[in-house]
């Protein structure tokens, strides 16, 4: 039976049981979606590390993953109105252009990751404090909006959890949708949960760009870097960014695939995904972020910012680790 579930990957190289990328990447989505974090930048150092597959194929095997197991938390987004659309365009079109000069960034530059591991690590060292640093007391100045939303959260989740324990999943009130206000080539103002939030359109879309280049380059998509970004930077609330970085996340991914598999790469690298492996992990990621998305709602934005930024200056502090050995 053991023989029957273990299998080896021919585009890859990797040995392993059929099981394991399923299982590690339900437990992995299932907590990185509720941030809006499709969980790829965790997949891809247990690829590297434990399953050995360090060609620059492995960025479009993540870019896989991403395409196979975002569209379930996408839709729970959609389906409870916590789509903020304006910002998912603004991030899509920014971070198109981005994974493209990643690409070439990729395979031209850094077929080997060690450099650019460190610079992953210095980018996701700064998300990863700042959103430790916005959860640990000392930012509380200018807080008093975000803090009433979050106890609005909770009251309602409790009466939630109270009167409706059969249906927790369902109808939250209508406040609690994300409404436009305004539009614009330079701001965004959205309502949500009777607050307004408001973001400058250039500034989000040199921040989308940025993000293009570096998951362009290591095949993590971005929303394990603009998901936190918004909410310690832009000040938006978590409910909403998250929805938004996994549709740019999943939309950059078809693009990243197209990159990696159709464009030449010198040297005779290998650069196209691994397909059995990256579906794979993606069945697993299909259902940990449709729980994820689903239960988002009944965790404390505080709880999610400190899983986030524990997971991301945890992997940010391995890579510069690695740099140095």
């Amino acid at each position: 039976m053991h023989d029957l579930l273990f299998m080896i990957f021919p585009v890859s190289g990797v040995k392993t049981y059929l099981f394991i990328p399923p299982l590690v990447a339900l437990v992995v989505s299932f907590f990185t979606s509720m941030g809006g974090v499709s969980g790829a930048f965790l997949l891809l150092p247990f690829q590297m590390s434990f399953l050995h597959f360090t060609s620059p194929a492995v960025s479009s095997t993540n870019f896989l993953y991403n395409i196979v197991a975002i569209p379930s938390g996408v839709y729970r987004y959609i389906r409870e109105g916590r789509m903020a659309w304006p910002l998912t365009m603004i991030v899509i079109i920014g971070t198109l252009p981005g994974v493209l000069i990643g690409y070439y960034l990729r395979v031209l530059y850094l077929p080997d990751p060690r450099a650019f591991k460190m610079f992953v690590g210095c980018v996701l060292l700064y998300i990863g404090s700042r959103l430790l640093y916005e959860v640990s007391g000392k930012a509380s100045a200018g807080k008093a909006k975000m803090k009433a939303l979050e106890e609005r959260f909770k009251q309602r989740t409790d009466e939630m959890k109270e009167c409706c324990t059969s249906r927790m999943a369902a109808g939250l009130p209508p406040e609690a949708v994300v409404k436009m206000i305004s539009f614009s080539l330079k701001s965004v103002t959205y309502e949500f949960w009777g607050e307004t939030f408001s973001f400058s359109t250039p500034a989000m879309f040199l921040l989308a760009f940025f993000v293009g280049i570096v998951g362009g380059t290591y095949g993590i998509g971005g929303g394990a870097i603009i998901a936190p970004f918004c909410v310690a930077v832009f000040h938006l609330p978590v409910y909403t960014v998250a929805g938004a970085a996994l549709m740019g996340t999943f939309l950059t991914s078809i693009a990243g695939i197209a990159f990696y598999s159709l464009l030449p790469a010198e040297g005779g690298l290998a650069t196209s995904p691994d397909w059995l492996l990256g579906f794979l992990f993606g069945i697993g990621g299909f259902g940990g972020m449709y729980l994820g998305a689903r239960l988002q709602k009944f965790v404390p934005q505080k709880a999610i910012k400190l899983l986030l930024g524990g997971l991301i200056l945890y992997v940010a502090l391995r890579y510069i680790i690695q740099f140095f050995r």
